[in-house]
């Protein structure tokens, strides 16, 4: 569905993206994961023809970046910030735009309005949505083309736990319709929860890939077993055979309550290779 070669790209004196090599699956949701700044919306931008680079090879549906037509740019969706939403315009009359631009029936509109829970908010100018709402309208107008390629931005950044999850709900159906999804995020729960493959990027080069539980399983240097008791004791075993009597014995006798491997998560293996935390545009913003 992409596939992208030593790709850089500079902006004046500063290299924001160094020798990126991607090779992303039909059907697949594929997260580029890192900090703000880290160069994840440029490579997008790259990516979607938006910005020119300096070196590299890229091609989307297997052409060349710069010979898709305007047939294929129609099947690809892009969810970025906030743009591409009227303030003064309904619901209905933003999605009416973009469904004009995109030569698509403007039948789809209901359908999409309702797909992402605002049927009742329709007639509801722009500006008078929340931040969740306006998540939503987004990406109806995305998902109204019917998208092969869909680009998601950040799409999550400052929701609450429950649109989060909604939204969530949202990208794994496009995956189940054959819809491939290349998601930007800072946040690794997220990551871990539904991508098959990520790749994290920091100062503009991939500095390890794979699916997020190998990626966490080969960073796993303590190999450990954390053991919770019904006693209220916490247990650290060996990962290995040295322990397996020893945890054969508490659960023959039901001491066990929960039992865990050491695996760290995506956001500690990211810190461990670049010593950076990942922060959000809002956490910067208000630190």
């Amino acid at each position: 569905m992409i596939k992208a070669k030593g790709i850089c790209k500079s902006f004046a004196d500063k290299k924001v993206i160094t020798g990126v090599d991607l090779d992303i699956k039909p059907g697949m949701i594929f997260g580029l994961l890192g900090p703000s700044g880290a160069g994840k919306t440029s490579l997008i931008r790259i990516i979607t023809g938006q910005l020119v680079f300096e070196s590299g090879e890229i091609s989307v549906f297997g052409k060349p970046v710069s010979e898709l037509s305007g047939e294929d740019k129609r099947q690809i969706g892009i969810m970025m910030d906030d743009h591409g939403v009227y303030d003064r315009l309904s619901c209905i009359e933003n999605l009416k735009i973009f469904a004009d631009i995109y030569g698509v029936p403007r039948s789809r509109i209901k359908t999409a309005l309702a797909q992402v829970g605002l049927a009742d908010a329709s007639k509801k100018p722009a500006m008078k949505l929340s931040k969740g709402m306006r998540t939503r309208l987004q990406l109806a107008r995305v998902l109204m083309i019917s998208p092969r390629l869909l680009f998601l931005d950040e799409p999550t950044s400052g929701l609450d736990p429950m649109t989060m999850k909604y939204v969530h709900k949202l990208i794994l159906e496009q995956k189940a319709n054959g819809c491939t999804v290349f998601l930007t995020t800072h946040n690794m729960e997220e990551a871990s929860c539904l991508c098959d493959e990520v790749a994290l990027l920091n100062e503009g080069k991939i500095i390890d890939r794979g699916a997020p539980g190998e990626i966490c399983r080969k960073y796993n240097h303590q190999k450990k077993v954390n053991i919770h008791l019904k006693s209220g004791e916490d247990l650290e075993l060996e990962h290995g055979a040295s322990s397996s009597g020893k945890i054969a014995e508490l659960m023959a006798q039901g001491q066990i309550e929960t039992i865990h491997s050491s695996e760290p998560t995506l956001e500690t293996v990211f810190i461990e290779l670049t010593g950076r935390k990942l922060e959000s545009e809002e956490e910067i913003r208000y630190a």
